[in-house]
């Protein structure tokens, strides 16, 4: 397991690499971050060489990501727009984006895993043709269309919560966010897992634990459902990071500060420094996530062994 571990780790740095390297030219290639520092009206030349020469702008741009890589291992992310570290914005928004996150991910694996094996273990059931509907419905319909309407719902007209939540962003506020950030992925949760209950019914090792006398619940929990969580535990490892860098829309619509707002403000302003190192650091969380759901691999299926 140590040596897979190591090798997954060493595998994952030309992918970092690499994919630092691509979101890096996208944005300063494509970009222009002396526009952003100027404000609405443009630099004399004498301030724009300037502030070039300061962010390193005025050497070739593969020279721009060595140096920005170097001040990356050293903790200094460059400076926002309005002369913030991004480190400190990141600080106070990766946080609450981890907190609403989490949330989601509650609402995936409690509703979603349970109405996967309920549906599953009742195929072409009425409940389970119910559930294959509403899940489409709510696959359909856009996230913000269910934050807004959400929103209006419980925190204007019935006043159940509030419309806005507030700067520190607690757990109990950002339930109906969390709901909302996570009704589509819990969706395809439900579908996911239904689908692989169904198919794995039918399998032999089911067959021999309901022979054998087992009783149900243990065949469910301790050999259907281990097998049937493989896509699923996928499925979510690969949503975490998803959901951190995807909350764009919902932090917009309840006014969470997190890392959908701050990198919203920073496309908005074409402040290349905040872009490029909140991503940085989701490209980090998207590569964790990944080998964490390896490792679940073993836990879950003990045939499979990491040399």
């Amino acid at each position: 397991m140590g040596r897979y571990v190591i090798r997954r780790v060493l595998q994952m740095i030309p992918v970092f690499i690499g994919t630092t390297l691509l979101i890096f030219f996208m944005v300063y290639a494509l970009g222009d971050p002396v526009a952003a520092k100027c404000g609405d009206r443009a630099c004399d030349p004498a301030t724009a060489a300037q502030i070039r020469h300061d962010l390193y702008l005025d050497h070739p741009l593969w020279q721009q990501y060595l140096h920005y890589m170097a001040q990356i291992f050293q903790g200094d992310f460059g400076t926002a727009y309005n002369g913030q570290q991004v480190t400190e914005l990141m600080g106070s928004a990766f946080p609450v984006t981890l907190r609403l996150t989490i949330v989601a991910i509650l609402f995936e694996i409690v509703i979603g895993i349970t109405l996967g094996v309920i549906t599953g273990m009742r195929r072409g059931r009425p409940v389970d043709t119910g559930a294959l509907v509403l899940t489409l419905i709510v696959i359909s319909i856009p996230t913000f269309v269910t934050g807004y309407v959400l929103q209006y719902l419980l925190g204007v007209k019935w006043g159940v919560i509030e419309p806005s939540v507030s700067a520190e962003a607690p757990f109990n506020e950002l339930i109906v966010p969390g709901l909302v950030l996570a009704l589509v992925s819990l969706a395809y949760v439900t579908r996911l897992t239904r689908t692989s209950i169904a198919e794995n019914t039918r399998a032999d090792y089911v067959r021999t634990a309901i022979a054998k006398g087992l009783p149900r619940s243990r065949v469910i929990t301790r050999h259907l459902l281990r097998n049937s969580l493989i896509p699923v535990v996928t499925f979510i490892g690969t949503d975490i990071g998803a959901l951190m860098g995807g909350a764009i829309v919902t932090e917009r619509i309840f006014n969470i500060r997190g890392v959908g707002f701050q990198l919203y403000q920073g496309i908005l302003r074409l402040d290349s420094a905040t872009v490029v190192g909140f991503v940085t650091i989701l490209v980090i969380v998207f590569l964790a996530a990944n080998l964490l759901v390896d490792l679940l691999y073993a836990v879950l299926d003990p045939r499979i062994r990491y040399a």
